[in-house]
């Protein structure tokens, strides 16, 4: 099962290398990852994407919190929580036919249009990661897709914050 663990750790040099190490050592995979200031400048955050059954996350979970950097976990998956993605994407058009129908597809999708020089266009898409994935899909029938930048889920809790760790 997919899940998306939250992490709050300090900022301090090799915090990363040092989640990163764990997973790699226990032959873990990583999806995705991102990592980004908060408004604490002690603290980032780091979000990752990894699969697993319940018990690979707990013990995931359990092994993250004996590092001395971090500073909450908390696995995403199991709250109410809103999950986001950003995409940037480079298509080539071959016709004015192919350039009509991207552009519906980027209408449909609620896309921005950053950039249409000649026969490239880039678009940005904010949405969850099957919306992404659907919208290569639908984007590939009209155009080529050169290019793909994802950012990897990101993912808040709703309402009032939650804290499992």
């Amino acid at each position: 099962m997919r899940h998306i663990i939250s992490i709050v750790l300090q900022n301090e040099a090799g915090a990363l290398a040092r989640v990163a190490n764990l997973f790699s050592s226990r032959g873990y995979n990583i999806e995705s990852l991102n990592v980004a200031p908060t408004n604490d400048e002690t603290v980032s955050r780091l979000t990752l994407v990894t699969t697993g059954s319940n018990e690979v996350i707990d013990q995931i979970t359990k092994q993250l919190g004996k590092l001395i950097d971090v500073v909450r976990i908390t696995d995403m998956t199991s709250l109410d929580h809103i999950e986001r993605e950003l995409a940037l994407l480079k298509l080539k058009v071959d016709s004015d036919d192919g350039r009509e129908a991207v552009a519906r597809v980027v209408e449909q999708f609620d896309a921005k249009l950053l950039d249409d020089r000649s026969d490239h266009l880039t678009v940005e898409l904010v949405g969850g990661s099957r919306d992404i994935d659907r919208f290569l899909e639908r984007a590939s029938r009209a155009a080529r897709v050169v290019t793909v930048v994802r950012s990897g889920a990101m993912a808040i809790s709703r309402g009032a914050p939650q804290v499992t760790r």
